[in-house]
């Protein structure tokens, strides 16, 4: 495989929805989901964001339990996986928690609409950085370049757009889903997948291969892709 193993995970309430109309980032997962994503972060060679996350919710993307951090350092890893954020454009601020919350390798992907002096300051802080020519990074070549650099695993962590180009371009091999028992509702409220969507025809099949049903309310569920129809 020229590109990482790429696992989405999400959190969404009952009605799809992954933040509230606000888009601040609002709280879905339970407590044991959180031990969870914690798990599966420790689990990945990098922990990848798009640029609506990236820039709206300034994720740290670090794990978070120390016997956790202690078990990657024992097995000859870094403490934190690499964090990966993907934009077109890129307006991160030198204090944000993406830089700076915790030891990680950084990279990110832009293109060149992203200014001079965001990219100055970005390698400042460590960032290494891969620019694409046109208005949209290729996924594909990312991936491949990330699998050059040594990422094995992957796990993606939203938002919706880049969740749906990585579906529809069947550049996923997981995806699971923690199904919180909340409603958020709001027609503006982003949802587990985005993008332009698809016709009826063009859907995308997923297999199940795993439903817990938690003490919290909560549903687990994870799926695995089925090979589409000609």
């Amino acid at each position: 495989m020229d590109r990482p193993f790429v696992h989405i995970n999400v959190a969404a309430t009952a009605d799809g929805k992954i933040d509230t109309f606000e888009r601040r980032g609002a709280t879905i997962s339970s407590q044991r989901d959180k031990e969870r994503v914690d798990q599966l972060r420790a689990e990945a060679d990098a922990v990848m964001v798009g640029g609506h996350t990236l820039h709206d919710e300034d994720p740290k993307l670090i794990v978070k339990s120390e016997s956790l951090r202690a078990e990657r350092l024992a097995r000859g890893l870094s403490a934190n996986p690499a964090k990966v954020g993907v934009s077109s454009r890129l307006h991160l601020k030198p204090d944000s928690n993406f830089l700076n919350g915790g030891a990680a390798r950084i990279f990110l992907f832009t293109t060149s609409q992203t200014d001079e002096a965001q990219l100055t300051m970005l390698r400042s802080c460590g960032a290494e950085i891969f620019i694409h020519e046109g208005k949209r990074v290729n996924l594909v070549s990312m991936l491949e370049t990330l699998k050059n650099i040594g990422i094995n695993r992957l796990m993606v962590e939203g938002g919706a757009t880049i969740n749906f180009e990585l579906l529809r371009l069947g550049l996923v091999d997981e995806f699971t889903i923690y199904v919180a028992p909340l409603i958020f509702g709001g027609e503006k409220a982003p949802t587990i997948a985005a993008g332009s969507g698809l016709v009826r025809s063009d859907a995308i099949p997923l297999k199940l291969v795993e439903s817990q049903a938690w003490d919290d309310g909560g549903v687990l569920l994870r799926y695995r892709f089925e090979k589409r129809s000609k």
